[in-house]
């Protein structure tokens, strides 16, 4: 039995520069529909947490003075985004209205994310990409790549500047892994509560016809026929001999407003994700995208 994730809670770690906010409000705009809550979240970095600082002995006021700007900033940001849903509340399914609450942890992201992700059972982390074309440091001694690597949760990244779509289609890449089909199950719950049709795209190069591949693509397909109960879901097989080149073809003539893969460890998606190739992706393909941690919705 696969087991599903209804997304109830939505994570949003903040550190309230633009492309937090950004993510702030794409979340934000996902959760009436989801019927999910919103917690923003902070990770303070102070001095007393730093190696070069073991040996001096750190103020408990100047800990309390952090906190309590570090509070009252999370305050303000969930007061502006409540006052933005009311004002957009025209747009929004009227039967459910997300709660909006804050917290913050003393930590390296990484670890209060994993820490608030057990604690208030998170579904969902939609986080902002910073800089021009490519993923940096998002927060002081972590990034979010290390976010991803370390995740059995799925991530959502938003693009610099990028505004709220309504999502009409979904790309899912994939390299016929058995485990996709599992993802695609949950998958399709999400894309169910958006009214989206979800395109199941492999790409590779001309000689598909004359592989392995077609086959593995049949038995895929095959899969979903019978595991995933959604109509909306089709496949798409897209001649590229690069996987980044086949997803910016498809960001620019396929009418995708997201893109999700999963992320395997030494799988070429995971290496193209992880490495070099995400600066280009997210400098050509500024699209949201999805990554769903391996083997997830996976009968337990």
């Amino acid at each position: 039995m696969l087991k599903i994730t209804v997304m109830k809670n939505i994570l949003v770690p903040t550190d309230f520069s633009p492309a937090a906010d950004c993510a702030a409000r794409y979340a934000l705009n996902l959760a009436p529909f989801l019927k999910a809550n919103i917690t923003l979240c902070n990770a303070m970095l102070i001095p007393v947490n730093a190696i070069a600082a073991a040996q001096v002995a750190w103020p408990l006021e100047t800990y309390d003075e952090i906190k309590n700007e570090v509070t009252e900033q999370l305050k303000h940001e969930a007061e502006t985004l409540k006052t933005w849903l009311i004002e957009r509340a025209d747009v929004f399914p009227k039967e459910f209205r997300p709660d909006i609450s804050y917290t913050s942890e003393v930590g390296e992201v990484t670890d209060v994310i994993r820490n608030i992700v057990d604690t208030y059972y998170i579904s969902l982390l939609v986080m902002g990409m910073s800089g021009k074309g490519g993923l940096e440091r998002f927060f002081m001694g972590s990034t979010s790549r290390e976010v991803i690597k370390k995740a059995d949760f799925p991530v959502l990244l938003i693009p610099p500047g990028y505004s709220f779509r309504s999502i009409k289609k979904i790309a899912f890449a994939t390299n016929f892994d058995k485990g996709d089909v599992n993802v695609l199950h949950t998958l399709a719950c999400f894309a169910k509560a958006l009214g989206a049709e979800i395109e199941v795209c492999h790409i590779s190069d001309n000689k598909f016809e004359e592989t392995k591949e077609k086959y593995d693509a049949d038995i895929f397909i095959m899969e979903i026929c019978n595991k995933v109960n959604y109509q909306k879901i089709h496949y798409n097989h897209i001649k590229s001999r690069r996987v980044n080149e086949g997803l910016n073809w498809l960001h620019e003539h396929g009418g995708v407003d997201m893109i999700v893969m999963v992320h395997r460890p030494h799988h070429l998606l995971a290496d193209m994700f992880l490495s070099s190739h995400t600066q280009a992706l997210a400098k050509h393909v500024s699209l949201p995208l999805l990554v769903f941690p391996q083997e997830y919705g996976a009968a337990i």
